[in-house]
């Protein structure tokens, strides 16, 4: 008679959430962020056995925030919250990174399955005994749901979920009820590593699709390329930059995609967003008759207002599940299989050069002999600046707008949430991100955020500290609002703030010998701290007060300010 696979004795027993933290190494994560809670905390117990490092948020919006912004520098995130009252503060968070394509592993504690069967009345419930409520909250926002409800189906459910997380790149859910946290399973299946490759096209039609791709390509008089963010987080940044190599073409990026490509590359070309585009930029991508758009997301705040003049009759679309030839669809095709054929067959394609974006600061802004920090003097200056294999943080507004003027060094990371825009995100983002950094061997992070979204995040500043991280935190004080000013309210209270000292806000939080202050005024002041090679060698954590007019923003942000405004009309 067969052994019943729920009694039969186990070969190497581990129990469940050893079995998933072990997991969650294989797949690169080092450091779970979270805040505990009565139904997590013996799960967390075992971080350290599986080499995990606990993080330790102020807040689980923070928390998913700060998964979110490590997760687009290493790779992958994971966050743990407790039942309840803790995921639901970090739902805001998680719908963020499910709308951004961002990998997230949310992980919740909840109560036991006879609590959960019995429906019981406890602490963290609505009080009506309904304990799947919350899981349908976040199935929306969730590629899989998997509840860890009993010992035999635990690993097939975890395997599952971390798989598809990786594969669709958006965040997935498991719920841990607490009687399951230590119940053993089969740890023998951790011996075969997850297959996290994607599936591969039906290769006669892959051919078919690359033959119809080069057919345009070839016949083009002046093609070029256009990246966007799913270019990033579907992971085909190989393909593209051996297609930007191959091929020669002029290459753009979308607000978006900003530092999906190399920068310093001779082929770059700037940043096309309709008419909020880098100068000379909108022309040249308008003008062309074939545009090979990698990963787009045509959202407002992506497009400067929707101001995107790209006819479909000229665009080839690659996605990770289809690819558009002109008005032609082919469903249930990857873009990475197929632009790798397209790089392999390439052939003589006809290259325009491109016109040399740099950061010179503009003549007449030079000449002014103002020496008020504007928006068209930093941004340039900024990107002369930085450095190779920085990561740059922008929150929405006016730092989002901003970075569209400055031209990377090779290897920048830039993370900035254009679609979904939650204020505050940016500060969150910084701690994750800054910690996938410090894993990586301490790339530099810098983070720009106004003074009113910082104060909406900002005792994540506590969490770097805790840390031992060293982000330079730029924060650009305007007095309040400013993308909402240039949508409605121009001196409408709701749209001040009350200013803070924010040099001294890491002190109160303890940043003691590990943290240095500094106030800018003047474009004097600002060149002569970016001339301070131990300001630049981020010695500790930084923060900069750095001081803006409040009637200044960028001129992208005034065009989709408008754009905006007339749509809420």
């Amino acid at each position: 008679m067969a052994t019943d696979i729920a009694t039969r004795e186990l070969r190497k027993p581990m129990p469940v959430a050893e079995y998933l933290f072990r997991r969650l190494y294989e797949v690169g994560v080092r450091s779970v962020h979270g805040v505990p809670g009565d139904y997590n905390l013996a799960a967390l117990d075992l971080l350290p056995k599986c080499n995990l490092r606990w993080v330790g948020n102020c807040n689980e919006l923070n928390a998913g925030y700060a998964a979110d912004g490590y997760a687009r520098v290493n790779g992958m995130g994971a966050l743990v919250t407790t039942f309840g009252v803790g995921e639901l503060s970090a739902l805001n968070a998680i719908a963020g990174a499910y709308s951004e394509f961002v990998p997230i592993v949310h992980i919740v504690g909840q109560p036991n399955t006879t609590s959960q069967r019995d429906g019981m009345l406890l602490h963290h419930t609505l009080g009506n005994g309904d304990f799947n409520v919350f899981a349908r909250m976040s199935a929306g926002i969730s590629t899989t749901i998997g509840r860890l409800n009993e010992a035999h189906e635990a690993a097939t459910l975890i395997d599952n979920a971390i798989r598809e997380c990786w594969l669709r790149s958006r965040p997935v859910y498991i719920t841990l009820p607490t009687d399951m946290i230590l119940k053993d399973i089969e740890g023998d299946r951790l011996d075969t590593p997850l297959d996290l490759s994607l599936p591969p096209n039906d290769p006669e039609k892959e051919d078919y699709v690359v033959d119809v791709v080069l057919k345009y390509l070839h016949a083009a008089k002046k093609p070029v390329i256009l990246v966007d963010a799913c270019a990033i987080r579907h992971r085909v940044l190989p393909e593209v930059h051996d297609l930007m190599e191959a091929s020669g073409l002029p290459t753009f990026v979308a607000p978006m995609g900003k530092g999906a490509v190399n920068e310093a590359h001779k082929n770059y070309g700037g940043v096309y967003a309709g008419d909020g585009s880098n100068a000379g930029v909108r022309e040249q991508v308008e003008e062309s008759d074939l545009i090979l758009s990698i990963g787009a997301i045509k959202s407002d705040f992506n497009t400067a207002g929707f101001t995107y003049r790209i006819g479909q009759l000229n665009t080839i679309d690659f996605h990770s599940t289809y690819v558009r030839v002109r008005y032609s669809e082919y469903p249930d095709i990857n873009m990475k299989g197929v632009l790798r054929k397209v790089i392999q067959r390439l052939g003589h394609v006809n290259a325009l050069p491109v016109n040399v974006v740099s950061n010179t600061i503009p003549v007449d802004e030079q000449a002014s002999g103002n020496d008020v920090i504007s928006h068209r003097w930093f941004w340039p200056r900024i990107g002369q600046w930085l450095q190779e294999n920085d990561i740059v943080i922008t929150e929405t507004g006016t730092a989002n707008f901003g970075i569209w003027e400055t031209r990377f060094p090779a290897g920048v990371t830039a993370i900035s949430q254009v679609l979904w825009g939650s204020i505050g995100y940016s500060v969150g983002a910084c701690q994750g991100a800054a910690l996938a950094a410090k894993e990586q061997g301490n790339r530099r992070t810098i983070l720009l955020v106004g003074d009113g979204s910082f104060q909406l995040t900002v005792q994540e500043v506590s969490t770097m500290i805790r840390n031992k991280l060293n982000p330079i935190i730029f924060v650009i004080c305007n007095q309040g609002y400013t993308i909402e000013r240039y949508i409605h309210g121009w001196d409408a209270g709701y749209n001040d703030i009350q200013e803070w000292d924010n040099k001294n806000i890491p002190t109160v939080f303890g940043g003691g010998d590990f943290y240095k202050g500094y106030v800018v005024k003047t474009q004097d002041e600002m060149n002569k701290l970016f001339e301070n090679e131990e300001f630049a060698s981020a010695p500790c954590l930084q923060l900069v007060e750095l001081h803006m007019p409040r009637d200044d923003a960028p001129s992208a942000l005034k065009l989709t300010a408008d754009a905006a405004a007339a749509r809420n009309r």
